[in-house]
């Protein structure tokens, strides 16, 4: 049985009694890890612990011992994320707020700071890109790391490495994650959420079948709540199930999807860390406190976010195609209209005059609680707002965005603004 001290990176060597001690006997920790395959194993995904949360309590000590929700405070929030004792009471992410405080009513609400999330979550990357240059982030708090290789480099196996990076995150930037070994994506995932918090779980190829087989079938990945539903009016609840079915037959039942259930359930999953993912779409919504009818103000609203996503874009050098409008009613259904440019745009200007005419058109008859814009199929960033003398563009607005950029990177956002952003008429 492999076993490693989390705590000094010491590998306890098989027939020294190492099996048989509960602590590390070179530095006295309790935190030991043993697996057969411990040392066999390179792909890992990591988690960290209450992301928004942590970071909080982090710098701000007094409030360590208490029950700490993430959200804006308005009565159609919902819960961002919460610490883990807050989750002692039930609440949970994505949970309506007012359900959230009924719940929980000692809690301390503190609305997020996406700023400062994203600044701790770059000084995490940069300690990921220490051990591996293959790091796949899949959002702020979470990446894929492939470690094949690595040892040579740094004379660890992967398993020490990610022990090592554990404590570093502890360490320096003050906060915990919970990391997940194993031999593919799918797996190293769940691994990550067995032992929370500040955990570090293992599952290896001779038992994963034998692991997955109580396992609920919404533990695969790609099964959301309506497969769900479907798989459990047929009588499929746990992947075991899966386990017994032919692949044709499940191909045959559930398409592309039914491959996926066929490999995954048997613990197979080829797809590979990809280092050089990137995000697919940028985008920025707000929920109003009480539902909008009216298309002034839903216009008013519009163009804060334009603007929000037009930053985005040009700090992480972007430029995309296709614009999207998002809507969500009072009743909770959700609408989406699409249009898509002939050339790319980083501009606020662009994104609203685009979007402005997909909103007037699907707003009549219908309140709303929420909406939002993005862009995606991102172009080549030469080609972005270009001046086209055919459709009337100059490069006008281009130039206007630039001064005003310049203006608010000086002086604040709040320096300059454009009146429809209070009347929506523009």
């Amino acid at each position: 049985m492999d076993s490693l001290c989390r705590n000094c990176l010491t590998i306890l060597e098989e027939g020294s009694g190492a099996g048989d001690v509960n602590r590390c006997p070179r530095c006295r920790s309790p935190r030991i890890l043993r697996h057969a395959e411990l040392f066999n194993l390179s792909i890992a995904h990591v988690d960290c612990d209450a992301f928004y949360a942590a970071v909080e309590k982090r710098d701000n000590p007094s409030l360590n011992a208490k029950p700490l929700i993430i959200c804006h405070d308005s009565p159609r929030a919902v819960v961002s994320t919460c610490c883990y004792i807050a989750r002692m009471s039930g609440v949970r992410s994505a949970m309506p707020l007012f359900k959230a405080k009924k719940l929980c009513p000692d809690a301390v609400i503190i609305p997020p700071n996406m700023t400062k999330y994203a600044t701790v979550s770059r000084e995490i990357r940069a300690l990921f890109d220490r051990l591996t240059p293959d790091v796949e982030p899949l959002s702020l708090d979470e990446a894929f790391l492939n470690l094949s290789g690595t040892e040579r480099l740094h004379h660890r196996n992967a398993a020490q490495s990610m022990a090592w990076l554990a404590r570093e995150v502890e360490k320096t930037i003050g906060i915990t994650v919970s990391v997940g070994l194993s031999y593919n994506k799918y797996l190293a995932k769940l691994a990550s959420d067995l032992d929370k918090p500040n955990g570090f779980a293992v599952i290896g190829q001779a038992e994963a079948l034998d692991f997955l087989k109580t396992r609920p079938v919404s533990d695969i990945w790609g099964v959301g709540k309506a497969l769900n539903r479907k798989l459990a009016a047929e009588g499929i609840t746990t992947i075991g199930q899966l386990q017994h079915r032919e692949k044709a037959e499940l191909v045959a039942r559930y398409g592309v999807m039914g491959g996926r259930l066929y490999h995954l359930s048997r613990g197979e999953d080829d797809r590979r860390v990809k280092a050089d993912l990137r995000a697919k779409s940028i985008s920025a919504e707000t929920t109003f406190a009480t539902d909008i009818s009216d298309i002034d103000i839903l216009l008013a609203r519009l163009w804060p976010l334009c603007e929000k996503v037009s930053k985005r874009l040009k700090k992480s050098n972007k430029a995309g195609k296709t614009i999207t409008l998002k809507l969500k009613t009072g009743n909770f259904k959700s609408l989406t209209r699409s249009h898509t440019l002939t050339q790319p745009t980083q501009l606020a200007e662009t994104l609203y005059r685009e979007v402005k005419p997909l909103l007037q058109k699907a707003a009549p008859g219908h309140n709303f609680r929420l909406i939002g814009v993005g862009i995606s199929s991102f172009g080549e960033l030469d080609d972005a707002d270009r001046p086209d003398l055919l459709s009337g563009s100059s490069g006008h607005d281009r130039e206007v965005e630039a001064a005003i950029d310049k203006l608010r990177d000086k002086f604040g956002d709040a320096v300059i603004t454009k009146g429809r952003g209070l009347t929506g008429k523009n």
